[in-house]
């Protein structure tokens, strides 16, 4: 097993460590001696929460709170971690002692997720936070441009729906205001309104559901739950 970190930094970074000895600590395991990662695990879990945090908040302005934290708890679980430190190669730096080397430690989850937070606090206590930052963004990539399409797949009944429960405010009610056209080629024209307030949206499609849809959509833009910067009204 390697312990260098210059090595590590350089392919994670393209720059050597100003402060090597952070890198060993991070990936020296508690087994190995009373120097361990311990406490940078304990940084590195707050950073990358941090970062994580704020890129949902950015890319998911439709989503409540508990949307939010179920997929940031989704991005930083364990499995998720010990993946990353996989991909990493983590495992192949990993400072163990005798016991954790016999039973395979450089392979187990536990070992391998908090080896990834402890490098987290390390770099940042070495480079700084904004390095942490476009490093996590770096490695999230995919799995963030995944949350936000994922949310995005969900219909705009749906989103409007779960928008306003997460408010406690009343359903939408949808009325059908007219329709029009021969019965081959029917359009739709359909109400969305508020039962808590005056505010309302309208929608036009070839069917009720499509018309009820896009009066969804416009309705949520409104309230400022739409892929917007606005605030909830």
């Amino acid at each position: 097993m390697s312990t260098d970190p210059q090595r590590l930094l350089a392919r994670l970074l393209a720059r050597p460590a100003n402060h090597p000895e952070l890198i060993v600590q991070a990936l020296t395991h508690r087994s190995a001696g009373p120097d361990n990662n311990e406490r940078l695990e304990f940084l590195g879990d707050a950073l990358l929460g941090l970062v994580i945090a704020e890129e949902l908040l950015e890319r998911l302005p439709a989503a409540d709170e508990g949307e939010l934290s179920r997929r940031r708890a989704a991005l930083v679980n364990q499995d998720a971690l010990a993946a990353m430190a996989r991909g990493l190669q983590l495992g192949d730096y990993l400072r163990l002692g005798a016991g954790e080397l016999r039973t395979g430690g450089h392979t187990r989850d536990s070992i391998l997720a908090d080896a990834f937070e402890a490098l987290l606090g390390a770099i940042y206590l070495d480079q700084g936070f904004a390095v942490v930052r476009e490093l996590v963004l770096n490695l999230y990539a995919e799995a963030l441009a995944e949350a936000a399409s994922s949310l995005m797949r969900k219909d705009a009944k749906t989103r409007l729906q779960e928008w306003l429960q997460a408010r406690r405010r009343g359903l939408p009610e949808y009325d059908v205001l007219g329709v029009s056209g021969e019965q081959h080629a029917q359009q739709f024209t359909v109400c969305c309104r508020l039962t808590d307030s005056e505010a309302s949206a309208i929608g036009e499609g070839s069917s009720r559901r499509r018309a009820e849809q896009q009066a969804a959509e416009t309705l949520l833009a409104l309230l400022g739950g739409a892929d917007s910067s606005a605030s909830p009204a």
